[in-house]
Formats: C-alpha cells, structure tokens, sequence
C-alpha cells in the first residue's frame, strides 16, 4: 500500500444513531470544517437517508456525509431498537467504516472522532493505525459517574450487573457518593444504566463497561458541555485517560439550524405567534424515550387543560403514544398537539413561558441559549443528572413532583405565576451569559478546541 500524502487534515466523524447524538455531532463537523479541516461523517444508512431526505444532501455545512450499511430493515420513520443498532454497530458496520478509513482514492484520514456510545468505532481506528479522539455529546458529569462504575463496584454500592445494592445503609452510602457539584445527590435509582427491565438493565450495564474499556486507549474526550459545567464527583478516582475537553456548548458555538431526522409540522410556529409573551407551555419529551402510559398520557393532558395556559404538545401520532388522549382533546383553541416541532425555532418564540421537558441534554442547552425555565420530567438515562443540575445547582427550573393532573397544574403555576418562577428567569438568563462568554462560547471552550486542533497537526507531522 503507497503512503499518501496528507496535504490538508482528513477527519472522520462517527456519532451514535440518535438524533441527540447526530445533532451536535453535525455541529461539531461544522465547526472543524470552518476551521480549515475536511470533515466526513459517517452514520448508519438509515440515518444518513433521513438526513438527505431532511435536506443535508451530500453534505452539511461544507461537510461530507457518508453511508455505512449496517444490515437493519429500517424503512420510513422505523427507528431500529437499542439492542438491534448494538448488534449492527458490533458486528456488521466495522469492516464498512474500514474500508473508508483505508479508501486509496481519498487523502489519508488524521484522526477518527466517535461518540463513545458508539465506541465499535474505536478499535476498527487503531487497526487503521489512525488516531483517535473521543466525543461525549452530553454533561460531562454524567461521563464523571460512568467512569465511576468500578469503583462502585469496588465499594459494594453496584453489584458486577450495575443494580443497587438491597441494604439500606449501603444505599445511603452509594447516594452520598454520588453528589454532583456539592450540592445535588443523585439516587441509585437514577443512575444511566437503569433504564427498562432487569434483564435491558443488565444489557445496558454491559454496553457501559465496554465503552469503558475501550476509551482507555482514548487521549482526549471533546465534550460537548461548557467549561466547569460541574464540580469533581466527590470521592471518585482520578482518570488519566481519556483527558476531558469541555468544547461547547456546540449548539452555541455554531449558528446553524439542526438537521432534524423527523418531519415538523410548522403549523405550530404561525399558531405561536397569535399568543402573547410568555404565555405558552411547551411541552416534548424527546424522540428516543418509549411512550409514556396511556394513563400518564391522560393526567398530562387533565393537568395542562387545568392549568388554563395555552400549550404546544409534541406527541407522536401513532397509538402508543396517543391512546390515552381524553376524546376529542385539546379540542379548542387553548392548546394545539402536533407529531413533531421545529425545536429551536418554538423556544425562540416570545410566546413560550416554561418548558416541560424530559431533560435531555440538547433539549437544556437549547432552552439555556433562549432563557426558557423549565419543568423538568426525567425518564431515563442522562436525564436525571441533568434535571439534578437544573434544579439545585443552576436554579433554572422545578422538578414536577409526579406526573399527576394536579402535579402538571401545580408545577405550571409554580414556573409561570410565582416568585419561583421569576428567580428562575433571572438565573437562565444568567446562565446563559456566562456560557456564553464573549458571544461565540466561552474563551476556555475555544482553548479546548484549538488544544485538540493543535494535537492533530503534530499528527500530521
């Protein structure tokens, strides 16, 4: 094989299917690219199609978008379930990102980005003999208790299977080493993995600690997270590797719209506009959490209806997810309920007072950056950690206490028509000027990246 020459940086990007993991994955190939290098980013084929069919093309933002077969029947709006795409990412899709790597008609590739939830990427990179960066697309304080997983092993607060210990003093002990910025404890019941039944537990639990192993061989992890988002995870061990480089928020640091996989009905943003400030609740979950109960369904839509605040839902319309609708709900023109919205164009809107939100992380950067306070409803995941932060150490939002009708209203009331609620402006907005820095992210985030930039052109030396 002929060496190539390496006239210009080549940088691969690899994110995890999902549409919070591809969104600042894009932002970030958008951002390298503006800084000169040639980016390509590479996602499963049915991610690239919905990103074409969402008006990416060949390309975002000067960037080159590429397809990996990974052997899922995953037609239309289908989204292909956790344990299939693990399954697709281990077994199928590493000979296909290799044969990119190696492409002799292409300049040689510098360095391999990949989102550490898809760390299948990692080895196929060093049997290339291409360096390797990690990306971490949420708080760097959630990677913080991940990486804390063999120590809780360790201490007998997890057992090997990532479950709770059953004694209540251990429990204690486990919460107490969980403190997030000294000020927010996370329960045992709310770490990452814990998400469905036992037995995905346990599969999730697995999934972790490969992405663990794997990152060891990793040197730097480009966070997509402001610069002292959080304070250290008290008694947790200090980790060499990979070195955390807090980058973002990227949503910030690049003006570009997201690409969204999934159609949005505008319709939403001329019925925004008929409302005066401050008065809508927004109300999403997300697109990768499986449908509430029907029984929740309905106690969301009582409460909102309660609340008497015009509401824009976002509920997909398929019968999982809208079987517990009341009949013939919102039925007047108080609220309006559509499959899915332009996210940052509605959190834009003077219209929108209070967002009620599962607290994914895009979504908390998105309403940091337009000064909404928030609801919070955490379901799995990531998810607890961030609404930890939002509640008790940015002091952003109030955390919903329950689903209930009576729980929606009070949580409503306590976000739009109360002193709460008018600290809680004050701080968002606070928040978002200091994250904000000089206007196009923070100096230290800049600093990060150019370490980064830097690191790679000694590569190419």
């Amino acid at each position: 094989m002929g060496q190539r020459r390496r006239s210009r940086s080549r940088i691969v990007l690899v994110p995890f299917p999902a549409q919070g993991h591809v969104s600042p994955m894009l932002h970030l190939a958008r951002l390298l690219h503006a800084r000169g290098l040639d980016v390509t980013v590479a996602t499963p084929d049915f991610i690239h199609r919905r990103l074409v069919a969402a008006g990416g093309g060949g390309g975002s933002g000067g960037c080159r978008l590429v397809s990996i077969p990974s052997g899922l029947d995953a037609e239309g709006d289908a989204t292909p379930d956790f344990s299939a795409i693990e399954r697709a990412m281990e077994s199928h899709m590493p000979p296909h990102l290799e044969r990119l790597l190696l492409d002799e008609e292409e300049e040689a590739v510098t360095c391999v980005v990949v989102d550490l939830l898809a760390s299948w990427a990692i080895p196929v990179a060093r049997r290339c003999g291409v360096h390797v960066a990690g990306f971490w697309p949420a708080m760097l304080a959630t990677f913080r208790i991940i990486s804390a997983i063999p120590e809780l092993i360790n201490r007998g607060l997890i057992s090997e299977y990532g479950s709770p210990v059953n004694h209540q003093e251990q429990l204690a002990a486990a919460e107490e080493s969980l403190t997030l910025a000294g000020q927010a404890k996370l329960s045992t019941k709310e770490l990452p993995w814990l998400v469905g039944n036992p037995a995905t537990q346990r599969s999730r639990f697995i999934f972790w600690l490969r992405v663990l192993e794997r990152a060891k061989s990793v040197q730097y992890l480009l966070v997509n997270s402001f610069p002292h988002e959080s304070g250290q995870l008290e008694q947790s061990s200090h980790h060499h590797h990979p070195q955390p480089l807090p980058i973002g928020p990227l949503l910030f640091a690049h003006r570009t719209a997201n690409i969204s996989m999934w159609e949005a009905d505008r319709s939403c943003l001329r019925w925004l506009q008929q409302h005066p400030p401050g008065s809508v609740v927004y109300v999403s979950f997300g697109s990768w959490v499986a449908p509430f109960s029907p029984e929740k369904i309905a106690e969301i839509a009582f409460g909102l209806e309660a609340s008497g605040r015009p509401f824009l839902w976002v509920l997909k319309e398929d019968d999982s997810w809208r079987a517990g609708l009341p009949p013939g709900f919102p039925g007047s023109r108080a609220g309006m309920i559509v499959s899915w919205a332009p996210q940052e164009e509605v959190l834009r809107s003077p219209a929108v007072g209070c967002y009620l939100t599962h607290c994914g992380w895009n979504s908390t950067l998105e309403a940091i950056q337009y000064e909404k306070r928030l609801l919070c409803h955490p379901v799995a995941g990531d998810q607890f950690v961030n609404a930890a932060f939002i509640v008790k150490v940015w002091g952003i939002g109030a955390m919903l206490d329950g689903a209930g009708r009576s729980a929606i209203e009070d949580g409503i009331r306590r976000a739009m028509a109360s002193d709460e609620g008018e600290e809680m402006q004050a701080s968002v907005e606070r928040l978002r000027r200091r994250v904000m820095g000089d206007g196009e992210g923070s100096s230290k985030a800049i600093e990060n990246l150019q370490c980064f930039l830097d690191r790679m052109k000694q590569n190419m030396q």
